[in-house]
């Protein structure tokens, strides 16, 4: 018998094989999707982003439960209803141009769509164009900047400046983060947000479109 403890349990423990077990038996056993989805797998993954945020999980474990959750939603994915696909709001990310640096900003992307954000990743090295550009086109509801380097702060401090320049601001909500980042420089130059991690990403992201 699977019930949407175990479903929740599994997920954080990281278990993707019998993680999918789980979810089939629960199937079978008549359970929907949406439910499945909804209760069981992003409720797990609040979970994991609340411990990540505490330090009683690492980075290797958020991985295998984001890893085993994207596993689970694609068995899921063809039974759910439009309105079970629904995103909860959509995210454009990318690390700022002249930096490299992309673990931080993947985890972000992981625990973002495990939460159920549509999320358009960027990639690295990214321009400030590319940046206007996607947001004229994807019209998200949040932009993410990530940077490690303090040489690549000031441009962040640009994106952000250019966003508002090119009249975009109003409509969406800014968040910025990355090892050198803190709520100081994000009140700076003007972000709505700031996540020390991954886990504190998503929950404010929910938080800033409730």
């Amino acid at each position: 018998m699977a019930d949407l403890k175990t479903i929740t349990d599994t997920l954080i423990a990281g278990d993707d094989e019998a993680l999918v077990n789980h979810v089939k038996a629960a199937l079978d056993q008549g359970m929907e999707a949406g439910v499945i989805l909804s209760d069981g797998l992003i409720a797990g993954m609040d979970v994991v982003g609340g411990r990540m945020e505490t330090g009683e999980m690492f980075i290797p474990e958020v991985l295998m439960s984001a890893m085993a959750m994207g596993t689970a939603v694609e068995i899921l994915k063809p039974l759910l209803s439009e309105d079970d696909n629904a995103s909860v709001g959509k995210v454009v990310i990318g690390t700022v141009k002249g930096d490299l640096h992309d673990i931080g900003k993947n985890l972000v992307v992981m625990m973002m769509e495990s939460a159920g954000f549509e999320v358009t990743d960027l990639g690295v090295d990214v321009e400030i164009d590319t940046f206007l550009n996607e947001i004229r086109e994807k019209q998200p509801d949040i932009v993410g900047l990530s940077a490690l380097l303090t040489t690549t702060m000031p441009m962040m401090k640009s994106t952000v400046e250019q966003i508002t320049a090119s009249g975009l601001r109003d409509g969406v909500k800014i968040m910025v983060g990355g090892a050198p980042v803190d709520q100081a420089f994000a009140d700076e130059i003007g972000a709505d947000a700031y996540a020390a991690d991954a886990g504190s990403a998503s929950k404010l992201a929910k938080a800033m479109l409730a």
